[in-house]
């Protein structure tokens, strides 16, 4: 049965409020589920199952999984489906409202390697990016298809006019690349953007041991306050950052990084090197 039978078989409507858009074109589930590089070894949490296409992908290669949908308009569709599928788990509620340590322990332990999966809205996207990158679990690969613009934002070179915090601080957890491009006609109800899939390979270990990743996320964002001003301007005067001016100054100094600078200048590597800095004399 294709999905627009399904959304007729359940009176599903898709919700404007909830960013909700049916995918027309399974073979992008298939780009997804590819770029994740699944095996049976793999535990996998897939964020907004919907009408559960992407569940069905999963499910074939992962050892097991957890499909988290918050609507629970979904849920019968997706019970139906999977509800006697002995490696798939369904869950429904807002991921953001859960943590992530204490919802795989509850549904899925024992993982040798997680790894996220998700189509998720426009509005909520960082959000739970970030709830997965920062969360106290580990997880390998995280694939999102996003909108175009935002993914475009994260895989930024260093200098580009997009270039910010998106594209910075997520690097601060993974490599960062866009796997491919998805036009706005893949969807229904039609988006007014075009979207992309985007893979985090996630690092095993802090790429600087040596900083705190808090902290050099504090400076990072501290940099990016004013994209018009020094690095000395909002390092020093910014209220977002609490070390004293001196410190601050001293760091350029020690660090050879000219404060005369602005922060889409600065490499993920320059930031580490000038958070180290600045640390030291705090």
């Amino acid at each position: 049965m294709n999905l627009r039978d399904l959304c007729h078989q359940y009176n599903i409507r898709f919700k404007k409020r909830l960013g909700q858009n049916l995918l027309l074109d399974d073979n992008i589930n298939r780009i997804l589920v590819d770029a994740a590089a699944l095996t049976a070894e793999d535990y996998v949490v897939e964020v907004g199952a919907g009408l559960g296409a992407l569940t069905a992908r999963i499910c074939k290669q992962a050892g097991r999984m957890l499909a988290v949908e918050i609507d629970n308009a979904f849920m019968p569709c997706l019970e139906d489906q999977f509800g006697d599928v002995d490696n798939v788990v369904l869950f429904r509620g807002d991921i953001l409202n859960h943590s992530l340590p204490k919802l795989v322990e509850e549904f899925i332990p024992g993982g040798a390697t997680y790894k996220m999966i998700a189509n998720l809205p426009y509005y909520i996207t960082t959000p739970i990016l970030f709830h997965f990158l920062e969360s106290p679990l580990h997880f390998d690969r995280i694939v999102v298809m996003m909108q175009e613009e935002v993914g475009q934002r994260m895989a930024a070179p260093v200098g580009a006019p997009n270039y910010g915090i998106l594209s910075v601080v997520p690097r601060c957890y993974a490599k960062v690349d866009i796997v491919h491009f998805v036009p706005r006609t893949c969807f229904a109800p039609r988006p007014n953007v075009d979207s992309c899939i985007v893979r985090l390979r996630c690092h095993d270990k802090p790429p600087y041991p040596d900083i705190d990743t808090p902290f050099l996320i504090s400076v990072i964002r501290a940099a990016f306050s004013s994209r018009r001003k020094t690095l000395r301007n909002c390092l020093t005067r910014t209220g977002h950052f609490g070390a004293p001016r001196e410190a601050v100054l001293e760091a350029f100094e020690a660090s050879g990084i000219d404060a005369g600078r602005r922060a889409q200048s600065l490499s993920l590597d320059e930031f580490a090197v000038l958070a180290r800095e600045i640390r030291r004399r705090m």
